[in-house]
């Protein structure tokens, strides 16, 4: 297959300035509908890299992401909402983009440029053959992402993408790879449309099965998670009522007293 960027090619739009806010949101629309078929169709490549991801790290491991611009903030933004969402700590889940954190406010010129700091990033972390690190790039052609991912295959660490370009360097580089084809953005070029909602899905999907196999889901409920506030507190507290036939101000006090759903349904009938 002769690569084609896909995420470069024409809209199927013209004189969008022409267009009134209707026809813009209505068209808009009409193409994010097309995410999830995309998706869908790269499913076995996603179940492929989540088995991976739950071995390693029922064995000890984490789990990286690194990416640049909205890749990289997509990948930080998954791993930030993983530790108050199923209650791991925050270096098991771990998103960095090229450019440091200030990247994820402001671009960095020419951050994703150097194949080399990628792995410099991960050392930081003392990153190991336990872990597995997952690209970002829709492009598939950033060179901070290809490079990372290069000297992670030269040092025995399992490697997965997503990008939105098939046979792109980083779709050929991973060892788990994951490409879904979303086809040209409304805004030619504007990878942070389609391409960004097709990885933010996948990364969705990822990150919940790989918890829910770790254990810090039970039936339906996020049994793990933070007590961050008082609405997380409220839910926490009506999962304890559900679960133990307790009322309200009982379920709370052993919710307060034992720090998480979980362990408060555990002591129920202990104490």
């Amino acid at each position: 297959m002769t690569f084609k960027k896909i995420t470069e090619q024409d809209s199927r739009y013209n004189d969008l300035e022409k267009m009134t806010s209707k026809e813009l949101l209505e068209n808009i629309n009409k193409e994010d509908q097309t995410v999830a078929v995309a998706v869908e169709k790269v499913l076995p490549a996603i179940e492929q890299l989540v088995t991976v991801i739950v071995d390693k790290m029922k064995s000890g491991g984490r789990l990286f992401y690194i990416g640049a611009g909205t890749s990289g903030r997509l990948g930080i933004l998954d791993a930030s909402e993983c530790p108050p969402t199923f209650g791991v700590s925050d270096d098991k889940i771990i998103g960095i983009i090229a450019g440091g954190d200030i990247a994820i406010r402001k671009a960095v010129e020419n951050a994703e440029d150097d194949a080399n700091q990628a792995f410099k990033d991960l050392k930081k972390h003392q990153i190991t053959s336990k872990d597995v690190v997952i690209g970002i790039a829709a492009s598939g052609t950033t060179p901070y992402v290809i490079g990372g991912l290069k000297t992670c295959n030269d040092n025995g660490i399992a490697t997965g993408c997503i990008t939105c370009n098939p046979e792109s360097q980083l779709d050929i580089v991973a060892a788990y790879p994951v490409a879904v084809v979303v086809g040209p953005e409304f805004v030619t070029g504007s990878s942070r449309m389609k391409a960004g909602t097709a990885q933010k899905m996948i990364l969705n999907m990822i990150s919940t099965s790989v918890m829910i196999q770790l254990g810090h889901v039970k039936d339906n409920k996020m049994v793990d998670m933070q007590l961050s506030n008082d609405k997380l507190v409220d839910r926490g507290t009506r999962m304890i009522m559900e679960a133990t036939g307790t009322d309200y101000e009982i379920a709370k006090r052993l919710l307060m007293d034992h720090g998480s759903v979980r362990n408060a349904i555990l002591n129920y009938g202990i104490c």
